[in-house]
């Protein structure tokens, strides 16, 4: 299922065979939090632009519009019209968001809903039905996100009920895979590890979690407070725990340098929104650093955003004629920056790949890093 093809240092270059195709690692998952991508990217578009995951939020869809709707449309890849791999998150990140809207109990989490205040409850096997109805690829465990800085005396229990929750999860992940009628019996279970900034709480539970039957391992609680520096280290520190014949996955990140830092200690699959809420925003990522379309220096700038870039933006309109419409407010502007920026990172992620391939990544990281540097 999951196949090491090359290394260089503690990087790895592998493949994932799936029920819904193969994913190639290192990926960049793009983020698609309500079964679609901000800016008006439609599955069709992700195709386009080398998409080989797409990430969906457990929570927001089971409260819109209910993963039960979901179920009997099919599941989320016919609902979506995208048919290669989804990863769903557990609804365990709004543990963590979602403060002051709920209560965390040994039995799972007490939720209102953000969008019409009704009451939602969410456990582990609550969250593994939501998933399994929608019948994505990969499922993720239910999990508390402690605060980075959390205090030690906070986070060692709440480590102790994740652990706890994840074999619930397990249990009931095993249950639904064999029930009639399950919409896909082929579900994929990653498990999460937590501990905040501690690396001994973090290499403790990685411990402890190694010996679970699970189909791949993600490393949660980062980039939520704490500085680079920090979540480096703990990556350095616990990804060696984890096993190395499953994939890793760093959930919530990041940055092109996070995710060069990343793949460099080990980490095979990545997520995040700033692409894309960069991108609404006219802030573009290019091979000499991140652009502001918004500057007033683009007024008459008749160039694409990055010479030579194939995205559907670049390939026909140019900076000029992109910051009009993000200043006139219209949606194609944030259109074409959210295409390029993910272009620019499913590209990177290409690359990352065959510099692997080659044995040359570490020059690919240095160049990568030195070239961004520059605008």
């Amino acid at each position: 299922m999951y196949e090491v093809l090359k290394t260089e240092g503690r990087a790895k270059r592998a493949r994932m065979q799936t029920v819904h195709g193969v994913i190639e690692t290192p990926v960049f998952m793009n983020v698609g939090t309500s079964a679609a991508i901000k800016g008006a990217v439609s599955s069709e578009d992700l195709e386009l632009i080398g998409t080989q995951v797409e990430l969906s939020n457990t929570y927001h869809l089971h409260v819109r519009p209910g993963d039960i709707v979901i179920k009997e449309m099919g599941g989320l890849h016919r609902f979506m019209d995208w048919h290669k791999p989804i990863l769903t998150d557990s609804g365990g990140f709004q543990v963590f968001s979602l403060t002051s809207l709920r209560k965390i109990k040994e039995e799972g989490v007490y939720f209102q809903s953000h969008i019409d205040g009704r009451k939602i409850f969410m456990g582990p096997e609550e969250s593994m039905q939501i998933q399994s109805n929608l019948a994505s690829t990969i499922a993720m465990a239910f999990d508390e996100c402690p605060p980075a800085k959390a205090e030690r005396e906070y986070v060692i229990p709440s480590v102790e009920r994740t652990s706890r929750w994840l074999e619930r999860s397990i249990t009931e992940m095993k249950r639904l895979n064999g029930r009639e009628g399950t919409l896909n019996p082929k579900q994929l279970l990653f498990g999460i590890n937590q501990g905040a900034v501690y690396a001994d709480i973090r290499i403790d539970h990685a411990k402890r979690i190694r010996e679970m039957e699970l189909d791949g391992f993600a490393l949660g609680g980062l980039a939520v407070g704490e500085t680079h520096e920090e979540m480096y280290y703990i990556l350095e520190e616990t990804i060696p725990y984890l096993p190395t014949d499953k994939p890793t996955y760093l959930m919530g990140v990041g940055t092109p340098a996070n995710i060069l830092e990343g793949v460099e200690r080990g980490v095979d699959f990545f997520d995040c929104v700033y692409p894309t809420r960069n991108g609404r925003h006219g802030h573009l990522y290019t091979n000499r650093g991140t652009i502001n379309l918004f500057n007033a220096k683009y007024e008459r700038d008749g160039s694409p955003i990055e010479e030579g870039c194939g995205c559907p933006a670049c390939r026909r309109y140019s900076r000029a004629y992109i910051r009009h419409l993000l200043k006139a407010g219209e949606m194609l502007g944030m259109r074409l920056c959210v295409l390029h920026n993910l272009y620019f990172y499913n590209t990177m992620m290409k690359e990352i790949r065959e510099a692997l391939e080659e044995g040359s990544f570490a020059a690919y990281k240095k160049r990568k890093l030195s070239g961004m540097e520059e605008a």
